[in-house]
């Protein structure tokens, strides 16, 4: 019996989202709400804290490398998978250890799992959609990173009051194997194309793609500080204790329908605007904790944020395969390694901060001024007259 397009479409959707909650909600993100169990009862340190976050984003960036490196689609194939395994693995061996030189390379590990998600299912996503006329949907597809922040998130939020630190990591792995089955079974092989060129193409000049890559640098340092940090921050305020892996998830829900809203949005602005729009909403987040200690106002940051850094990951790549339409792969590994550049000094930077000041504050206000020097880049590209793209 065949499968009727519509529901092929569904369960390659599926497969795609269930990747990203794997590979990054949970291989990934879910060290953040674990980070302040660790430091109480694993002997972890805030500096060692960083550098796990960082040899985390170390494995990202070596994963984003070989990727950019690889040309056989059969062989990216194999690598998403192998991927998937990563991510199950490291998952439950951070719970099987307390040595800090292994985590280190469980977390590297972690973070070349996440490309699985970001980048290649993306990519296969996208592809398998085009080729069956579907409306490529990076949007929905991205949705995937707000569920894998909400999804894990509920569960940690019970088993912080019922099981210590290393047993959560395990139950982690076992909640992992659940999207596995789907990410491995539903996402379909990629097919080889003609690369065919229709007329003429003009780059844009490389002044513009220098600021792009100045700009998405400046978001991943904005992004990792807040995305590290924010659930051991807000459990250090008195106001807050014992409720950040709630507010967590709170950010995590706000960020599901983030990539689609912020879509429209770009269709209705044009895709500067809506990236000015976003950077702006995403310094703003990140410089409420640094002033206030309300409950509130900290809920408000979260959504804030929550709705804005899976937003900006899905507008700058969209926007990049728009002005690189014949070879966007080539500009998009560009980008992604500068967003990985960031995400691979900051925490460390920003775990040395904290461990000297004994305060999260001066993080913080190194990821605010990061966004704003990020949002004047943009502005300068969106003056140069490049990346005005009229409403549709």
């Amino acid at each position: 019996m065949s499968t009727s397009p519509e529901l092929s479409r569904l369960k390659v959707i599926i497969a795609g989202i269930s990747a990203l909650i794997l590979t990054v909600g949970i291989a990934r993100f879910a060290y953040t709400p674990f980070l302040p169990l660790m430091l109480e009862q694993a002997g972890l340190s805030t500096l060692a804290g960083g550098w796990l976050a960082t040899f985390n984003y170390i494995g990202y960036l070596l994963g984003v490398i070989l990727i950019a490196w690889i040309s056989d689609l059969e062989l990216k194939f194999r690598l998403y998978r192998l991927n998937l395994v990563l991510a199950v693995f490291s998952t439950f061996a951070m719970g099987m250890t307390s040595d800090v030189v292994l985590w280190s390379l469980f977390r590297l590990l972690a973070g070349l799992s996440s490309t699985a998600g970001i980048i290649l299912a993306a990519g296969f996503v996208m592809s398998w959609l085009k080729r069956h006329q579907f409306k490529g949907n990076l949007g929905l597809h991205f949705s995937g990173l707000g569920l894998g922040i909400a999804i894990p998130g509920m569960a940690i939020v019970w088993m912080n009051h019922q099981l210590d630190w290393a047993m959560q990591w395990v139950i982690m792995g076992f909640f992992g194997l659940v999207f596995l089955i789907p990410a491995w079974r539903w996402m379909p092989a990629p097919v080889k194309h003609d690369q065919q060129q229709d007329g003429q193409f003009k780059a844009p000049a490389k002044s513009w793609m220098n600021l792009m890559i100045a700009a998405y640098f400046c978001a991943g340092v904005g992004y990792v500080v807040s995305a590290t940090f924010i659930v051991a921050i807000l459990e250090h305020m008195p106001a807050l204790a014992g409720r950040g892996d709630w507010i967590w998830v709170i950010l995590g829900l706000t960020a599901v329908p983030s990539c689609v809203v912020w879509d429209k949005i770009s269709h209705r602005l044009g895709e500067t605007r809506a990236l000015i729009m976003s950077y702006s909403i995403m310094l703003l987040s990140i410089i409420i904790p640094a002033i206030s200690n309300s409950l509130w106002l900290n809920v408000v940051g979260a959504i804030l944020f929550g709705g804005t850094f899976a937003g900006v990951v899905s507008l700058m790549l969209v926007f990049i395969g728009h002005k690189f339409p014949h070879n966007p792969a080539k500009a998009m590994a560009k980008l992604t390694i500068s967003y990985s550049v960031a995400q691979i000094t900051a925490p460390a930077i920003a775990g040395y901060i904290a461990s000297l000041t004994g305060s999260y504050s001066g993080a913080l206000w190194l990821a605010a001024s990061s966004m704003a020097v990020g949002i004047v880049c943009l502005w300068q590209i969106h003056r140069a007259g490049h990346g005005v793209v009229n409403a549709v």
